[in-house]
């Protein structure tokens, strides 16, 4: 008869063994652990008053796999924020106020750990391979819960991705932190990229393609979360699609477009529609002349390589966005980040229920973004209705940002755009024209200088050009044969945005 192929055995010790087929005892699998360090590093805390400085960025209460750790180290870390002495008597005191003095197992437990180590020299050596091995237990239970949860056929698997991702996230932003540097590196660093700068137009950031905005900011900056707000109808998605078109086309810079309101094919007309200087509306029927198919084909060829690349996935997540950005950087090497926009975004399952507290956490998160990957992100924004109410001036301010102060906190730079043609103001106080006047109002800015930027507004074309752009009549037809100058002075139109309906040309698509 044969034998089992596993058999269990007791031994002196009281442990359950099992043995596999190859006759080798299993002893099973215990969570990632580091005990005797875990005793060690309470042990210095205890003998050196300056060792918490070297390890308190790095363990947290539940990064100890002990219960009684966790107590211990959170008495100390109370002692220590009421600047209170920390040693073998204050820690027992405190666990004794506490009730917690016997769970942890008495005055002769806590004497004890100072046994464990001679010293407090090695402290943050031993704190890195305690926060390793919690780090791990953590992917371990969140892999554990994903698995379990992907066997279930009620769970909706895309709400399980955005889980597992938030989860791990959370895992990664706890855990890692960036080191200090010192000023000579730091120097090192400033000095180099001065150098660059210097080779260079002047544009340290990212180019816009606007002339008199990059003057003023040096183009769009690594890191810098960037909101572009306006009432409906003023043209931020045309400003933005403009920046894109620019940014990819002409310096070949990487651009991810997250289009939350309009579909990524809509996007694609309204460049076509740019950079072809055909109407929208033509665009949309597809009745163009043999001329214009012939415009179409010569100009569309920049486009066709030009790095853009657009999700419009419909209210999208923090943490999809955050996922989406991070593979955007490491495939395509993405430079520029753009969300159209802020408010139709979702946030975390916590803040649901306070649109204030979920937008809160939505900037913060993109703030986030712009400062891991090291790149711009824009994020449009609407305005409050307060704006229209508001007697006389109509210029927006920063206090009319929509739901959340949070916002202008989190912002390295908010910028407004405004028209007066808008609010039917035709002249402004000097007399002066106003048609196809508008106005980039840079109402803060963390890195520079505050001011107002002049653009032109192309009325019957909705888009946006330099300001100085002004000398060629869009009204005309286009002949079929296109030169290069006429072709090179259009290169930097935008296109449409959330239209005025009533624009007095015909609307485009």
């Amino acid at each position: 008869m044969e034998e089992p192929r596993q058999k269990s055995e007791k031994r002196d010790s009281g442990l359950s063994v099992v043995r596999n087929a190859a006759n080798t005892p299993d002893y099973g699998k215990l969570p990632p652990q580091a005990v005797d360090l875990e005793e060690a590093v309470l042990g210095a805390l205890m003998l050196d008053k300056e060792a918490l400085t070297d390890v308190i960025d790095i363990l947290k209460k539940n990064s100890f796999y002990k219960d009684d750790h966790q107590l211990i180290y959170e008495a100390i870390l109370d002692l220590f924020q009421r600047s209170e002495p920390i040693d073998i008597l204050t820690v027992t005191q405190e666990l004794k106020k506490r009730g917690e003095l016997e769970i942890v197992g008495g005055p002769f437990y806590i004497a004890q750990l100072t046994n464990r180590v001679a010293s407090s020299a090695n402290v943050e050596f031993h704190a890195r391979i305690i926060a390793q091995k919690h780090i791990q237990r953590e992917l371990i239970k969140i892999s554990s819960e994903t698995i379990k949860q992907a066997y279930d056929e009620t769970v909706d698997v895309f709400d399980l991705l955005d889980t597992a991702e938030a989860k791990l996230f959370e895992v990664a932003e706890g855990n890692i932190r960036r080191s200090y540097e010192d000023m000579n590196k730091l120097l090192h660093k400033a000095i180099k990229q001065l150098e660059i700068i210097s080779k260079s137009d002047g544009t340290s950031g990212v180019p816009t393609g606007f002339a008199n905005l990059d003057r003023v900011t040096g183009g769009f900056q690594k890191s810098d979360m960037i909101v572009l707000a306006a009432r409906p109808g003023m043209g931020k998605t045309a400003f933005v699609l403009s920046m894109a078109r620019n940014a990819a086309v002409d310096y070949k810079k990487g651009v991810a477009i997250f289009s939350l309101e309009m579909s990524s094919l809509q996007l694609v007309n309204r460049l076509i529609a740019s950079e072809t200087e055909i109407a929208g509306e033509k665009l949309k029927k597809g009745n163009l002349e043999a001329y214009e198919w012939e415009q179409l084909n010569a100009r569309i060829g920049k486009l066709t390589n030009a790095p853009i690349y657009i999700n419009d996935t419909p209210g999208l997540s923090v943490f999809e966005l955050r996922a989406q950005c991070r593979r955007l950087k490491a495939e395509k090497n993405i430079q520029m980040v753009i969300i159209d926009y802020l408010q139709l975004m979702s946030g975390s399952s916590e803040s649901k229920g306070n649109r204030e507290q979920e937008i809160s956490t939505i900037s913060r998160a993109v703030k986030g973004i712009a400062k891991e990957l090291d790149i711009p992100v824009i994020a449009l924004s609407q305005l409050s209705r307060a704006v229209e109410t508001r007697g006389g001036d109509k210029r927006p301010q920063l206090s009319d940002l929509r739901e959340s102060g949070a916002i202008e906190q989190d912002a390295d730079m908010v910028m407004f755009i405004y028209r007066p043609e808008y609010y039917g103001i035709t002249a402004d106080e000097s007399g002066n024209s106003t048609q196809g006047l508008g106005e980039l109002i840079i109402a803060k800015h963390r890195n520079g200088s505050t001011e107002d930027v002049k653009i032109r507004f192309q009325n019957h074309l909705a888009k946006f050009v330099n300001w100085e752009n002004d000398n060629f009549e869009f009204n005309q037809s286009p002949s079929i044969d296109i030169d290069d100058a006429y072709a090179g002075q259009v290169l930097r139109s935008s296109k449409f945005d959330d239209i005025d309906e009533n624009l007095s040309e015909e609307p485009p698509f």
